[in-house]
């Protein structure tokens, strides 16, 4: 069976993502795996407490991540695994995701901010460096099914059908909506976009059940037409496929799937082309 990991450090916004994913996995009959990256507080790494006292803070710790783990199974009636490691995050992650045939990572995501955006954080740093399926869920948000899906993309005739087929697994079974949103900043490109995007959609993202719209907007600033558009659509989820930059470009490049992670209202996830 195909699985779910969700990150939690016990924080408010870390474990309303856990609830998030509880919830799709039920709804989905997938597992879920929390997964906490675990190091020890400040006071007890800068103190000299015996060897005993660290293996009883981390005992508890597990403790805590397995009580979350049970509770969650008995009240969604799916399967629950605890997985707490103590090495960098990123280097852990691929080994659990194939050890849990894992269909989707699940982190919080806090509201926006300066340093945010310009430095980042664990959740925007995951979706940058991972090769895989990322959901960023705000805080406070819960989840009730997916109908109206967004997908903002750069240039449509680039993205491979292997996410569209991410997406029709998103909005599969919930009789979807499914809008591909395209803003660009010259005029003759969006005509040409115009054109052939119909197209593009039915070839790449026909699926029985799920509705393909297209909408194009001529603008400067994306990811400000992008946030409207979440809200004019009524959209409960927005998708979207980060590219891979040189290491020169990557210096100076900030992506905007990473940009729009923080201060969005639904959840975004994130699909690497």
């Amino acid at each position: 069976m195909r699985s779910i990991i969700v990150a939690t450090n016990f924080s408010p916004l870390a474990e309303n993502a856990v609830n998030y994913a509880a919830a799709i996995a039920e709804e989905r009959q997938l597992e879920l795996v929390l997964f906490n990256s675990f190091t020890l507080p400040l006071h007890a790494s800068n103190s000299l407490l015996p060897a005993s006292s660290i293996e009883e803070i981390i005992d508890q710790n597990l403790k805590r991540l397995q009580k979350r783990a049970h509770d969650l199974s008995e009240k969604h009636g799916i399967t629950v695994f605890a997985e707490q490691i103590f090495y960098g995050m990123q280097d852990e992650l691929p080994r659990l995701i194939a050890k849990y045939n894992t269909a989707l990572l699940v982190f919080g995501m806090s509201e926006k901010s300066v340093e945010q955006s310009y430095m980042g954080n664990t959740t925007t740093a995951a979706i940058k460096n991972l090769d895989f399926p990322i959901m960023a869920v705000p805080a406070g948000l819960s989840y009730f099914g997916i109908k109206k899906v967004l997908f903002a993309c750069d240039d449509l005739s680039l993205v491979p059908k292997t996410v569209f087929d991410r997406i029709n697994e998103v909005a599969q079974g919930m009789g979807a909506q499914v809008e591909v949103f395209h803003v660009e900043k010259h005029l003759e490109k969006m005509k040409e976009m115009d054109e052939k995007s119909f197209s593009e959609i039915t070839r790449k993202g026909e699926h029985p059940g799920i509705v393909y719209l297209y909408k194009g907007v001529l603008s400067n600033n994306v990811i400000s037409e992008i946030a409207k558009e979440v809200a004019v659509f009524g959209a409960d989820i927005l998708i979207m496929s980060p590219k891979k930059y040189g290491f020169w470009e990557s210096i100076v490049h900030r992506s905007k799937t990473r940009l729009m992670a923080a201060g969005l209202q639904v959840p975004l996830l994130s699909i690497p082309i």
